[in-house]
């Protein structure tokens, strides 16, 4: 069993019934559905989930398990969720997956909120993983050249077909390649503020606990004061 399958069934016992469970989209969350569906189907755990991303949507349908649009809840109980990146202070990077926007969305209108990763996943600052930010496309050439002006070294996200990659919001995705990000909430702001930008990978202040994948097992991490 690999890291990334041990932390997804660990995450999977914070489910309990009647939960509603925000389902993050990624190879680490793959396992975290993969676990919810089996308890869905051999314990019958009873929950309804909501998805980040069409490729979560489509393995929870196969699985089993109940779903239902986030505009069709009040809230979400637990939203767990992979991640790119997460430093010392527990902030984060994600949209690896090219899916930040809806789990960014789900996340804020979620009650709790959990990563789970790897160990590779730990850094002390964040910025060596690309920072995606996703920008509608009408513009998007010129919010490309404001990033080069600010010496963001930013580069397109394409497909396999050399194509420019569509989010599931219809929207592009520019990668941000910072090395080091000194000051995660300034930035946050500061693309918060980019017109034509619709959402950056910078997960601030999200979260509640995190799950990393050791040789030794599991490792729960505690964010103080969450």
């Amino acid at each position: 069993m690999n890291l990334k399958e041990l932390v997804g069934i660990e995450a999977a016992k914070y489910v309990k019934d009647g939960m509603i469970v925000g389902l993050g989209t990624g190879s680490t969350a793959y396992y975290l559905v993969k676990e919810l569906g089996r308890r869905v189907n051999e314990e019958g755990l009873k929950i309804t989930g909501v998805v980040t991303s069409s490729k979560t949507e489509e393995q929870a349908k196969e699985l089993g398990i109940p779903l239902k649009a986030i505009d069709d809840v009040e809230s979400v109980d637990l939203t767990i969720d992979g991640a790119d990146e997460i430093s010392d202070d527990f902030q984060g990077i994600k949209g690896g997956g090219a899916a930040l926007l809806f789990e960014k969305v789900v996340a804020t209108y979620s009650k709790d909120c959990m990563w789970i990763v790897d160990e590779s996943k730990m850094v002390n600052k964040l910025g060596k993983f690309p920072l995606p930010v996703e920008v509608v496309p009408f513009g998007s050439h010129n919010v490309f050249r404001l990033f080069e002006s600010r010496g963001y070294t930013p580069t397109w996200r394409m497909n396999d077909a050399n194509e420019y990659l569509l989010t599931d919001g219809g929207h592009y995705i520019i990668d941000l390649h910072l090395d080091t990000i000194e000051d995660p909430h300034a930035l946050a702001e500061e693309l918060d503020a980019c017109v034509g930008v619709v959402e950056h990978g910078l997960f601030i202040d999200m979260i509640s606990r995190v799950i990393v994948g050791t040789p030794e097992g599991p490792k729960i991490l505690e964010v103080p004061g969450k």
